[in-house]
Order: C-alpha cells, then sequence, then structure tokens
C-alpha cells in the first residue's frame, strides 16, 4: 500500500486546539487514488517529538511526508525551504523545556533543503484559491526540528517537508492580539490540496519538480 505520512502537533502556548491536530485528524485514512494518508500527531516536546516521529516513519514506510504545524501570525499556507540543524527556543515547549543554539543533531548537516515540490504546491493551491507561499524559515522551534529529523531519517529518495499553516478561527479568537486566520475547514481543503498533488506524483501520474526559483515571497518567525 502507497502511504502518505501527515503530521500535525498538538496544542500550545495556550491554545485549545491546533490547526495542524485538527487537520491531521480530519483527513486521516482519505485516500487519493491507490495513496493513503496515515496520520500522527506529534507532541510539542523537544524530549519527545523526536521519537515519535521516527517511530511513525518507520511503522507507514511512507512513499511522501507532509509535516503541518502552526505559525499564528501568517495568513498563507506556506511550504518551508529549509530547516536548520539548531534549536532556540524562549518560549517553554509543553514539557517546560527551553532551548537555547542547541544542535538538533550532533554533527549533523548545517541544513536540510526541503524535497516536496515546493513551488508546484504554491501553484496548485493559488489555482484552488487558498493563499498560499514559499518560506524561506521554518524558525527555530519544534517545526524545524521535526522537519531537519524527517529529512535526517528519510534522505533524499522521499518527498518530505514542512508546511506551516495559519491561525484558524479558534486559535485567533483565543489570541490576545488580532490574528489573520482561515477557517479550519479552508486549512483542510488546502491540506487535501496538497496531499492529492503529491499523490499523483508518487503515484507516477504527475511529474513535478523540486522548486528551484527564488521565492515571490518570504516570510520569518
Amino acid at each position: 500500500m502507497t502511504t502518505i505520512l501527515l503530521t500535525g502537533f498538538e496544542p500550545f502556548g495556550g491554545d485549545h486546539v491546533n490547526p495542524s491536530q485538527l487537520a491531521a485528524h480530519a483527513l486521516d485514512g482519505r485516500v487519493f487514488g491507490s495513496v493513503h494518508v496515515r496520520s500522527k500527531l506529534l507532541p510539542v516536546e523537544a524530549s519527545r517529538a523526536p521519537s515519535a516521529l521516527v517511530q511513525a516513519i518507520r511503522d507507514t514506510r511512507p512513499s511522501a511526508v507532509l509535516l503541518t504545524g502552526l505559525a499564528a501570525g501568517r495568513p498563507w499556507l506556506t511550504v518551508e525551504r529549509v530547516a536548520v540543524n539548531v534549536l532556540d527556543f524562549r518560549i517553554p515547549d509543553n514539557g517546560g523545556v527551553t532551548r537555547t543554539d542547541d544542535p538538533i543533531v550532533e554533527s549533523g548537516p548545517a541544513a536540510y533543503l526541503t524535497t516536496l515540490p515546493a513551488r508546484a504546491l504554491v501553484d496548485a493551491w493559488r489555482a484552488a484559491r487558498v493563499p498560499a507561499a514559499i518560506s524561506d524559515t521554518a524558525g527555530l522551534y519544534l517545526c524545524n526540528m521535526v522537519m531537519y529529523l524527517a529529512r535526517h531519517e528519510l534522505g533524499e529518495g522521499v518527498p518530505c517537508g514542512f508546511v506551516h499553516l495559519p491561525a484558524n478561527e479558534d486559535v485567533a479568537l483565543n489570541a490576545k492580539t488580532i490574528l489573520p486566520y482561515l477557517p479550519q475547514s479552508e486549512i483542510e481543503r488546502g491540506i487535501g490540496v496538497a496531499l492529492a498533488l503529491l499523490a499523483r506524483h508518487v503515484a507516477g501520474e504527475e511529474s513535478v519538480s523540486r522548486v528551484s526559483r527564488s521565492p515571490r515571497t518570504s516570510f520569518e518567525v
């Protein structure tokens, strides 16, 4: 069975929900042609997320991996271009831990580029009227961490990368400042568009190349 692994994160930072958590739950078990989606929810803890991610990859033996997480404040779905070998965050994770200048993998490469067809994903989103862009930074929190670790585990042979999601209505209403947001249904529709494209790609029905042009827009978190 051909499988795409879809991951989301637990709620964090005082939120009761995480858009990536809800999307992963909603899309688990979906079938696109001959390709099945398997979802895994990852803990927002630097000490636990690596083993949960690696176990999910080894259990599913996926043909592609789509990692997702929340980037509150961004109004688009953003596919990340690069993950760097650094953990550095002052806001504690769900285990109450902070990190400063810590490598994710000792003696690992400085960075990994996405092996997702990033430009094709953005084009597909925009064709479906889903706001989207390529981002040049996944930050230095757990989103960056799991992208780096997944690429490190899988090597070059499996399309793999990270998509940051905007806030949904629940996260925006819970925020102390004004946040742009997309309805959860639109976020899930956007992830569905990405999964459908990846399914065609891994099934050999559509040839899409890795992004090679400069991004139209870049964002930082």
